[in-house]
């Protein structure tokens, strides 16, 4: 069944990224971005850029009917995830394949306790460095989806649809085996270098370098490594290694959300990332002093709100 109808949700970043790359290639109206009248008004009187190129989206309202979506994208923020959700219903039947491009370890669960795991491919958004201001995003590099079941070792044919679909796009990605693995690497990328260039105020040159930041930088991804043998995943040196080769194909002046949603004085998701490696530190009883540290001085920049 080939993939022709396509809905994403959120248009941060990320949304506007892959809508806007997915926009010319298919025909319009097979394209849906997904957003509450308020905010469609919005849209369409600010308009939407990417790179200075104005953004031709088609928009919906969650309680339009629709001929159900393929494939769903969600792309919106761990705080905005319930009520993604519920406005995506009426997109989603029994054939539509749903990936998640969130931040953290927990979305795919959470989306797939309301629509069935079978909906469900894991997938890391990775390798891009894209800057929101407003109503423009600019980039220099596009990065790639990552995605495979959740079981390791196979490539089912869902995975084959959306793979041939990304093909006919031009759209980047890779098939992984071992999904669980590559998203703890991910999370362990963004503990260590949202978390740090958001508290060093700064940008993704700060860390590429040698210095202080790259030190707590490394030092809080390597709390995660520690706690993934308890989980089973067993990140190593090796998997930190990968991750850092990453971050050093990213555009120095590039900043990671967390550091744009402070200078902006948002709430950041800190939780997903400190957060999360302080609840398993407890968990586990392993020490995570560097994240410990993190939290606290995020914390205390939202405290002046």
């Amino acid at each position: 069944m080939e993939i022709k109808k396509v809905t994403i949700i959120g248009l941060g970043a990320l949304g506007i990224l892959f809508g806007n790359h997915l926009s010319k290639r298919l025909p319009n109206g097979d394209l849906r971005i997904i957003a509450d009248e308020k905010r469609i008004q919005k849209y369409k009187n600010d308009h939407v850029y990417c790179n200075g190129e104005k953004c031709n989206f088609h928009y919906v309202i969650p309680e339009e009917s629709c001929e159900p979506a393929d494939l769903l994208l969600f792309t919106v923020k761990y705080e905005g995830l319930h009520d993604a959700i519920q406005a995506v219903k009426n997109h989603v039947d029994e054939n539509t394949i749903i990936l998640s491009a969130l931040n953290g370890i927990t979305s795919e669960a959470i989306i797939g306790h309301t629509f069935g795991r079978e909906h469900i491919l894991y997938s890391v958004a990775q390798g891009m460095d894209a800057v929101k201001v407003g109503n423009k995003l600019t980039y220099d590099h596009m990065g790639m989806l990552c995605f495979g079941d959740q079981k390791p070792g196979i490539i089912s044919e869902r995975v084959k649809r959306v793979a041939a679909f990304f093909e006919k796009m031009d759209f980047p990605y890779q098939i992984d085996t071992n999904m669980d693995k590559r998203q703890w690497g991910k999370f362990m990328l963004n503990v260590g270098v949202n978390q740090t260039v958001a508290v060093y105020k700064s940008n993704y040159g700060e860390v590429q370098r040698e210095g202080e930041a790259r030190e707590t930088m490394i030092a809080a991804m390597r709390e995660v490594i520690a706690l993934s043998e308890y989980e089973g995943i067993n990140l190593t040196e090796a998997d930190l290694n990968y991750w850092l080769s990453v971050l050093a194909t990213l555009s120095p002046e590039g900043k990671p959300s967390m550091a744009q949603d402070l200078e902006a004085r948002r709430y950041s998701e800190v939780p997903l990332f400190a957060g999360a490696v302080l609840e398993m530190g407890e968990k586990y009883q392993v020490p995570t002093p560097v994240n410990q540290k993190l939290f606290d001085t995020i914390k205390a920049i939202e405290s002046t709100y």
